[in-house]
Formats: structure tokens, C-alpha cells, sequence
């Protein structure tokens, strides 16, 4: 290894508070950013990050159970029922019986669900298209590794099985 790379992965080691406290500071502000573009679409129709949140991960694994979707989403029952009959009522989403556990209900989204989704996302995949590509494919990938190593040993979990176990 080059003696420059030995030194600023030993930098990256050895944080100090003041550096940590940027990091928060950025990732805090990062957020608003992220959420601003959706935020600005869904007031509109009078939802909000609760709604943005179920219509995305019921976009990314049709079908999921309204008991996967609580573990997803850790909120609680009550929360989610309320969010998920506005999103019914609406018609953007369909809760159908299970054919094994009829017990089980499985969310899907409709097609004004889908589009909904389609509109939401694309303001956020914009933003954070320009974001990698200014800062480059390692900033890319360190910036996922990051983000992987914040999260809790459960979510991280989580996380892996919705992305089909790629690392």
C-alpha cells in the first residue's frame, strides 16, 4: 500500500469529535434535502413521510404482509393501520387476503400507487444521481459501507434480505 492511502485510512480511524459532530451536522442536513422533494409533492395530496415510506417498501416487495411491513417500518400497529386505510381509501393501495394464512393481509400497489411511487422516487434517485456522480465511484461505494455499518445489527439484516443478500 502507498504510503499516502496507509495514512488517510489511519486518518479515518482516529475522528476527532469536532469531525464526527461535521458528520452529523452533513447527514442531518443530507436528510432535509432528501426528503424535500418528496416532501413538497405528497403535502399536496396531503400525506406525508409515513405515506412516502409504506408506498415505497410495498413498491420494492409487492406482496409484503401488513406484519412485515411494522417490522420494516418499526412504527406501530395503530401508526401503520392509519397510513395504510388512508392509502386503501385512496386508491393507491390494495390489501389482499393471504391464500395460505387468511389471517395474513399482502399489500400491493395500484397503478395511481405505482405512479405515486414513480414521481416520489424520481425526485430523490435525481437528487442523489448527482450527488455520486460529483463524487465519485469510491466516494459511492464507502458512502453505502457507511450508511451499512450505522445501522443496527437487526435492520442491517433487514436491509440485506430486501436487497436479495447482495453485499
Amino acid at each position: 500500500m502507498a504510503e499516502g492511502q496507509s495514512g488517510q485510512g489511519e486518518t479515518l480511524l482516529f475522528l476527532t469529535d469536532e469531525q464526527l459532530r461535521q458528520g452529523s451536522e452533513a447527514m442531518f442536513f443530507a436528510y432535509r434535502g432528501f426528503t424535500a422533494d418528496p416532501d413538497r409533492l405528497l403535502v399536496d395530496k396531503g400525506y406525508g413521510r409515513a405515506h412516502h415510506r409504506a408506498i415505497h417498501f410495498i413498491h420494492g416487495a409487492p406482496g409484503t404482509t401488513v406484519n412485515n411491513l411494522l417490522t420494516i417500518l418499526g412504527v406501530t400497529k395503530q401508526s401503520l393501520n392509519r397510513v395504510l386505510r388512508t392509502l386503501i381509501d385512496d386508491g393507491l393501495v390494495e390489501s389482499r387476503v393471504g391464500r395460505l394464512d387468511k389471517r395474513e393481509r399482502h399489500l400491493f400497489l395500484t397503478d395511481a400507487g405505482e405512479a405515486l411511487e414513480h414521481e416520489l422516487s424520481e425526485a430523490q434517485r435525481a437528487r442523489m444521481r448527482a450527488a455520486y456522480r460529483q463524487a465519485g465511484p469510491e466516494a459511492v461505494s464507502g458512502f453505502r459501507k457507511v450508511l451499512e455499518a450505522m445501522m443496527d445489527p437487526e435492520m442491517r439484516r433487514q436491509y440485506l434480505k430486501m436487497r436479495g443478500g447482495r453485499g
